[in-house]
Order: structure tokens, then C-alpha cells, then sequence
């Protein structure tokens, strides 16, 4: 993903209020009217060495470049994984032409728990890695596909874990969890060159009338001492789903993780389902003064540079927010 602060954000940030369901709220609000917590939940915990697990094995099959191996292991892994925490899985296999003319053999991920239920919450993380370490200190780098320790796996091991712990408690959440394809083949400028997989299933959903009453992005959420700010498109866009999470984080014991301060403008999957009506927020590692993780887009976002405590911090915050749903 890329970050952007310019006029046109701004005036996107605008037009999105207007379409979505999401209410706005100042950067420092907090929430006091979260529901009521649902004891299907109350028994559940979030284990970071899990997490962790998901996270390495990921990272074990190699850059997930889409039209790779690794690629094409990870997906056939993590539709795997959601059959086994008891998810009901779609595919979206579809060719979308990359900003450089490459034509990607992507493949969105789609499970459902509780299919019956009416409320749907939508989690969703990207999968794919960057193909060049176009940000690396080290010129002579920059061609190398990045691991994606935390720009993608850090994102999907959290959601995956998520998934196991609402199995074992028998939730009667309904849960949707989306693994998206071709986000981070984009270049410098062109909005539409991100976000492509997460697009396709806004604008093509996987079952017929789907959907979510909001969704949450998780994205470069393992890195060490990582602190997450509001995003600024999720806060004006779905400013009460945000206020809901932000509650959660600090009911969980990680309000010095959530500080109750305005990021920056992150173009990222999220926005995508904002375009389409969806509440959705993003949860991402993006301090207005420092930028990104400082192992972006470079090729020391690796399993070095992770860390279970963060991890754990954002599993425990979401499984908070999941328990105070009906």
C-alpha cells in the first residue's frame, strides 16, 4: 500500500463519508456504547505463539509473489487452514492486469462461519508480497521479491488464530474471513494499481447479495514496539466502528498500542469496501511522523523483524471487540 495526504485524498475521504454506513467521530473519541458482551466468547483467549506459528509458515514457502510457487502453496495452505477451523470456503481465481501490463493469476480466499447467521463481520488481510524491495536502503536489492513477514503474513497469521479460537469456544458469531490477492503490485501515483484483488471481490461478491455489516483490515500488524494510530479513512469513514475497536484495545490492556491519535491517509484494501457502502477500518502500523515499519517494502521484513508481543496485542484487542458482539 501506498500513503497519500494530498487534496485528492482528502476530497476521497469526503465522498466515502457520504456512502457509508459508518459514523463520523473526532480522532480522541472514544465509545461508552458497546454492546453487551456475548458469553459464547467469554471463554476465548488469543495465543501469540500461534499466531507466530501462522505467521512463519507463511513466510516458510517463500515470498507469495502472485504467478509463483510459494504463491500458489500459500493459498492451497490457507484454504487448508480455514477448512480445519470449520469455515465453509469460496475461491476467486481471476486475472487482473497489473499498472506494468503483467497479467496476475490471483485467487481471493473466502470463509464463512456461522453461514446462517445474518450479521456478517467481515476480517480480511492480503496475502501476496511485493515483488521488489522497491524501498530497501541497499540499491542493489531492490529487484528482490520482499518475505512479507509483516506486510501480509503478520495480517492473515492473526486472522487465522482468530479463527481457531472461535471454533474451540463455538461461537455463533457470524465471521467471514477474507484472504485478498494482488495488493501490493502497485506503483508510486496510481491509486487503482493497489488494492486490485480486494476491488474484484468488492465489486464481485462471492455469494449473490453478500453483504458484511463491517469489516476489519489487520496489515502490517507484527512488528516490534509497533503502535497503531487511527487510520485517517477508516476514522471518517466508519468513525464508530473505529471508536468500537479503540474501546476494545483498551478495555484488553493495549491502550499504549492504540493511542487515541490520528494516523495518516493509507491507501489500502479497506478502501475498496468503503467504495462499495461497507464500514471498514484499518489496523495498520503508520505513524505520521516516521511513515510505515521501517522494514517496508524491504527485504529485512522478515521473521527477524517480528514480534509475538505485537501480535498478541492485536489478536487480544480483536478477540476483545468479537466478544462485545450479538
Amino acid at each position: 500500500m501506498i500513503f497519500k495526504m494530498s487534496i485528492q485524498h482528502i476530497m476521497l475521504g469526503a465522498t466515502l463519508l457520504l456512502m457509508s454506513c459508518g459514523g463520523k467521530s473526532s480522532a480522541g473519541a472514544t465509545s461508552d456504547t458497546l454492546p453487551a458482551e456475548n458469553g459464547a466468547l467469554a471463554t476465548a483467549t488469543f495465543s501469540a505463539d500461534s499466531a507466530y506459528s501462522y505467521l512463519a509458515k507463511q513466510v516458510e514457502f517463500g515470498p507469495r509473489v502472485p504467478n509463483t510457487e510459494a504463491h500458489k502453496m500459500a493459498g492451497d495452505w490457507l484454504v487448508a487452514q480455514l477448512n480445519r477451523h470449520g469455515a465453509k470456503v469460496t475461491e476467486q481465481k481471476v486475472d487482473l492486469t497489473a499498472f506494468d501490463g503483467t497479467v496476475l493469476h490471483a485467487r481471493n480466499i473466502f470463509g464463512q462461519i456461522n453461514p446462517e447467521a445474518s450479521k456478517r463481520i467481515l476480517l480480511l488481510a492480503h496475502y501476496d508480497c511485493r515483488p521488489w524491495a522497491d524501498q530497501d536502503p541497499d540499491h542493489s536489492k531492490r529487484k528482490t521479491p520482499v518475505d512479507g513477514a509483516n506486510d501480509g503474513a503478520s495480517g492473515v497469521a492473526v486472522i487465522l488464530e482468530t479463527a481457531r479460537q472461535l471454533k474451540a469456544s463455538n461461537s455463533n458469531l457470524g465471521v467471514d474471513f477474507l484472504f485478498v490477492d494482488a495488493e501490493d503490485w502497485g506503483t508510486d501515483g496510481d491509486d487503482e494499481s493497489w488494492a486490485m484483488g480486494a476491488r474484484y471481490f468488492a465489486e464481485n461478491p462471492p455469494i449473490s447479495g453478500y453483504t458484511p455489516s463491517y469489516a476489519i483490515l489487520l496489515d502490517m500488524v507484527g512488528g516490534k514496539d509497533a503502535v497503531f494510530p487511527r487510520e485517517y479513512f477508516s476514522q471518517q469513514n466508519a468513525g464508530q466502528l473505529n471508536d468500537a475497536f479503540w474501546a476494545a484495545a483498551h478495555k484488553a490492556g493495549h491502550a499504549n498500542r492504540f493511542p487515541n491519535t490520528m494516523g495518516g491517509a493509507v491507501t489500502d484494501d479497506h478502501v475498496e469496501l468503503l467504495k462499495a457502502g461497507i464500514p471498514a477500518i484499518d489496523i495498520i502500523e503508520y505513524n505520521s511522523g516516521s511513515g510505515f515499519n521501517p522494514n517496508w517494502h524491504t527485504t529485512t521484513d522478515n521473521l527477524d523483524n517480528i514480534s509475538k508481543e505485537t501480535l498478541g496485542a492485536v489478536g487480544e484487542s480483536l478477540m476483545q471487540f468479537l466478544s462485545a458482539q450479538k
